[in-house]
C-alpha cells in the first residue's frame, strides 16, 4: 500500500561562526511519530523508521510505506549484498531483508536469553554486524539479560558479546578505515566512547572523548567526508574532529534522533527528529 504524506517544508540556514556554519537544513514533507533509523538505499532513495507507528518508510519522488509492520523498527543498514538489516525493539531482534521480501532473523537471543530491545546498527566491510542493545523497548519485567551490551554478529552467523558495561548503548559507527568504533551510552551518563577495533573484530580500550551538557544525551551518529563525527545531541547535529573535540553544531527545529548521508553525491545529511526529516546541505566551507 502507498501512503503519501502532505508537503511541508521549512528552510534555516546556519549563521553561527563555527565549522557547522553554511549548511542549510530543510524539512522534508511530512510528520510522524517518532523517526528514527535513515540510511540510504542502493537504489537512490531514503528510508527511515517511525517506531510508535510501526511502519518504514520510504522517500523517493513521493513518499510510500516501505514496510508495515516493521517490528517498531529503529536503526536501519543495508549488509554488502543490499539487503536490510533492521533493528526491531518490539520484537527484540536484529533482521534481514531477504531480496524476494522474506524477513529472516539474525539474533534475538543470547545464551538463551531474549535480547533487550536492539538499537542501531553497522556492517563492517568484511560483512560482520555490530549492534546495540539497549532497554529502551522492554518493561524491567520482561528484561531477561541483566545488561545492556554490544554484539556483533559474524559472517558465520554467530552471536558474540563485545562490551557489556554501558548503562544505555546507542549509536554506533566506525572510523573511516575501520580501526576505531564509536558507541554513544545514553544514559545519565551522557558520553560517547571510542573503542580500537582488533585485527579479530574484537573492542578494546573505550574511553570517554566527550560528555554532553546536561540538557541532551548523544545518540545515532555518522562519520563525515573527512572524518569528522557527527552525533545527533541537543539542539541539533554535533561535530566532532576525530579525538571528541566539539567544533560546532547545526541546529534542527527538533531534537535529532539519527542521522544518514545520502544524495546523488552523498553528501546530504538526513536527520530524522521527532516528528520530522530533515536534510542538512553544506552550501559554504
Amino acid at each position: 500500500m502507498w501512503i503519501l504524506v502532505a508537503a511541508v517544508v521549512l528552510v534555516i540556514v546556519v549563521q553561527n561562526a563555527s565549522v557547522a556554519a553554511g549548511w542549510k537544513v530543510e524539512r522534508l514533507p511530512g510528520t510522524y511519530q517518532f523517526t528514527e533509523g535513515p540510511v540510504w538505499t542502493p537504489w537512490g532513495t531514503l528510508l527511515f523508521s517511525d517506531i510508535p507507528a510501526d511502519r518504514i518508510y520510504e522517500v523517493g519522488k513521493e513518499t510510500k510505506v516501505y514496510r508495515n509492520p516493521s517490528g517498531q523498527s529503529n536503526g536501519l543498514t543495508f549488509d554488502k549484498q543490499g539487503r536490510l538489516i533492521a533493528c526491531e525493539h518490539l520484537n527484540r531482534r536484529v533482521t534481514r531483508t531477504e531480496k524476494d521480501g522474506k524477513i529472516t532473523v539474525l539474533a534475538d537471543k543470547f545464551e538463551g536469553k531474549r535480547l533487550n530491545s536492539p538499537n542501531d546498527v553497522v556492517v563492517k566491510s568484511d560483512g560482520t554486524i555490530y549492534f546495540t542493545d539497549p532497554s529502551y523497548g522492554v518493561t524491567p519485567d520482561k528484561q531477561e539479560l541483566e545488561f545492556k551490551g554490544v554484539y556483533r554478529i559474524k559472517t558465520d552467523g554467530k552471536l558474540e558479546l563485545l562490551v557489556k558495561d554501558f548503562d544505555m548503548p546507542n549509536g554506533l559507527c566506525f572510523s573511516p578505515d575501520e580501526s576505531k568504533l564509536y558507541i554513544a551510552d545514553s544514559s545519565n551518563k551522557r558520553h560517547v566512547r571510542l573503542f580500537e577495533v582488533k585485527k579479530d573484530g574484537t573492542l578494546a580500550g573505550g574511553e570517554v572523548i566527550f560528555t554532553f551538557p546536561t540538557t541532551g544525551v548523544p545518540d545515532g551518529m555518522k562519520i563525515g567526508p573527512k572524518g569528522e563525527l557527527f552525533s545527533s545531541g541537543p539542539g541539533g547535529v554535533w561535530i566532532f574532529d576525530a579525538a571528541g573535540k566539539h567544533l560546532g553544531t547545526i541546529p534542527v527545529p527538533e531534537t535529532p534522533a539519527n542521522l544518514a548521508w545520502g544524495g546523488k553525491d552523498g553528501k546530504t545529511l538526513y536527520v530524522t527528529a521527532r516528528t520530522g526529516v530533515y536534510k542538512a546541505i553544506r552550501i559554504a566551507d
